[in-house]
C-alpha cells in the first residue's frame, strides 16, 4: 500500500507526539517516586529524630539551669552528670566498678570535644572501668545514672549520700531531692543495700 507524503507527515507527527508523551510520564514517575522518598526521608518523625540526634551530638557536654539544683553539667544528649564521694579528684581515681558501673555508666573523655558552659582547663581523663578512657571535671571521674530514664532526670543526686550531679566548677550540687522520689533512698552507713555506699 502507498503512503501519500501527507500520510508519512501526519503518522511521523503522532509518533512524535505518543514519543514525547511517553517520556512525559516516565519523567513524571520518576519525579513522582524521588519526591516520594525524599518526603519519606523528610518525614516528621524521621527527620526530627535525626535532626535530634545530629543536634545531641553535636552540642556534647553543656550546662543546663536545673530549678531545684541550680546550674548543672549535663551530656549532649541532655543526661545529668554526677560526681562519686568516693571516688578522688587529687589523683583523679574512679572507684565504681562491676555492678556499680553498670548503674553509673562512665561518661566517656571523648564527651569533651564539644563543651559549652565549662572551663575547658577543668577537663580531663582518667582510666575508667574496662580501662575506657572517663572525662573528668576538676580531677572528678563524671557518670550518668542508669535510672534517669530521660533528659533533664535528676534521680541520682543525693543517692546514698555519695552521688551528686556536678557542677560546671566540679562542685556538688546543693544538696534538695532531684526530680525523683527515690533520690535519698537510704544513707551510706547502712548495710540493707547489696552494693553499700557505692548506691546499686
Amino acid at each position: 500500500m502507498t503512503v501519500s507524503p501527507r500520510g508519512r507527515h501526519a503518522a511521523g507527527g503522532a509518533l512524535v507526539a505518543a514519543l514525547a508523551l511517553t517520556l512525559a510520564a516516565c519523567g513524571s514517575s520518576s519525579s513522582g517516586s524521588s519526591g516520594a522518598s525524599g518526603s519519606s526521608a523528610s518525614s516528621p518523625s524521621a527527620g526530627s529524630s535525626a535532626g535530634a540526634a545530629a543536634g545531641a551530638s553535636a552540642a556534647g557536654t553543656h550546662t543546663v539551669r536545673d530549678a531545684s539544683l541550680g546550674t548543672i553539667v549535663v551530656d549532649g544528649k541532655g543526661f545529668t552528670l554526677y560526681r562519686f564521694d568516693m571516688d578522688t579528684s587529687k589523683p583523679s581515681k574512679s572507684n565504681c566498678t562491676g555492678q556499680c558501673a553498670a548503674l553509673w555508666p562512665a561518661v566517656p573523655a571523648t564527651d569533651a570535644t564539644h563543651v559549652t558552659g565549662i572551663d575547658p582547663k577543668l577537663l580531663g581523663s582518667v582510666a575508667g572501668s574496662g580501662g575506657v578512657k572517663q572525662l573528668t571535671l576538676d580531677g572528678w571521674p563524671l557518670y550518668t545514672y542508669a535510672q534517669d530514664s530521660k533528659a533533664g532526670d535528676t534521680t541520682g543526686q543525693g543517692v546514698l549520700g555519695t552521688w551528686w550531679a556536678v557542677t560546671p566548677t566540679g562542685a556538688k550540687a546543693k544538696a534538695g531531692g532531684g526530680s525523683g522520689a527515690a533520690t535519698t533512698s537510704a544513707p551510706a552507713t547502712t548495710g540493707t543495700s547489696s552494693g553499700g555506699s557505692y548506691g546499686y
